[in-house]
């Protein structure tokens, strides 16, 4: 199992900016990618940003230019500054990992998520 614990989060007003942080144990799984995702009430979730272990980054449209992830290889955490937030950024926040065993598939990780929230 990889076990993730996050932290950050919480409420800001618009223009604001907020950070998230994950810590991954490893344990017999070796991690790939670690990544954000948010979900809004009533919608799916959506991929925010996500992280190679070589450091190669994908965002979201509406993340890039204001969100960066980042990440600890060593400490095997993740990173997620996110600024001038909006209202519309609203949503909770869950860090994932994506993680293998020798010889098995990759296999996906979440941690407890956090609210963010932007008031206007």
């Amino acid at each position: 199992q990889v076990h993730l614990v996050q932290s950050g989060g919480g409420l800001v007003q618009a223009g604001g900016s907020l950070s998230l942080s994950c810590a991954a144990s490893e344990s017999d799984f070796r991690i790939n990618v670690m990544g954000w995702y948010r979900q809004a009430p009533g919608e799916q979730r959506h991929l925010v940003a996500d992280i190679t272990k070589t450091g190669d980054t994908d965002y979201a449209d509406f993340a890039k230019g204001r969100f960066t992830i980042s990440r600890d290889n060593a400490k095997n955490m993740v990173f997620l500054q996110m600024n001038n937030l909006q209202p519309e950024d609203t949503a909770v926040y869950s860090c994932n990992a994506r993680a293998f065993r020798m010889g098995n598939p990759e296999v996906g990780f979440w941690a407890q998520g956090t609210q963010v929230t932007v008031s206007s």
